[in-house]
C-alpha cells in the first residue's frame, strides 16, 4: 500500500525569500527518514499555475510517499519533522493545507518509480 501526503504552504508577506529557500532545503532532508517510502519526497515552488490566483497564494508544495498510515504518523512525530516545521514554518505561516490519501490498489503501479 502507498499513502500520499500533500502539504501546501503559504507564508506571511513579511517572510523573506531567503527564509523560504532555507525551509525548502531543510524540508528536502526529510526524504532521508526511513518512514518515507524509498526516499520519495518532493518539494517545489513557486506555483506556475496560470492564472496565478488559482494557487490561492500558496508558495511551496510538498508531496511525500509512505508505506501506510503508521509510517506517516512516524514521519510527523519525528524529531527532524518537528524541528523543520517549528523552526521554519509554524512561526511564519499564513496558511497551510494538508491532504493525505491511500492510493487505490489499481493505481499502485504508478507509485513504482524507476531508479
Amino acid at each position: 500500500m502507498t499513502l500520499v501526503h500533500i502539504v501546501l504552504f503559504k507564508f506571511r508577506s513579511d517572510v523573506s525569500d531567503e527564509h523560504k529557500n532555507t525551509f525548502v532545503t531543510e524540508l528536502k532532508k526529510l526524504k532521508n527518514l526511513p518512514c518515507v517510502k524509498d526516499g520519495r519526497l518532493i518539494v517545489g515552488g513557486p506555483s506556475v499555475t496560470d492564472p496565478i490566483d488559482r494557487s490561492k497564494g500558496f508558495q511551496i508544495a510538498l508531496v511525500s510517499y509512505h508505506e501506510n498510515l503508521a509510517a506517516l504518523a512516524e514521519y510527523q512525530a519525528s524529531q527532524e519533522h518537528h524541528w523543520v516545521t517549528s523552526t521554519y514554518m509554524f512561526p511564519y505561516k499564513e496558511d497551510l493545507v494538508r491532504f493525505d490519501f491511500e492510493v487505490d490498489p489499481a493505481d499502485e503501479y504508478m507509485c513504482q518509480f524507476a531508479v
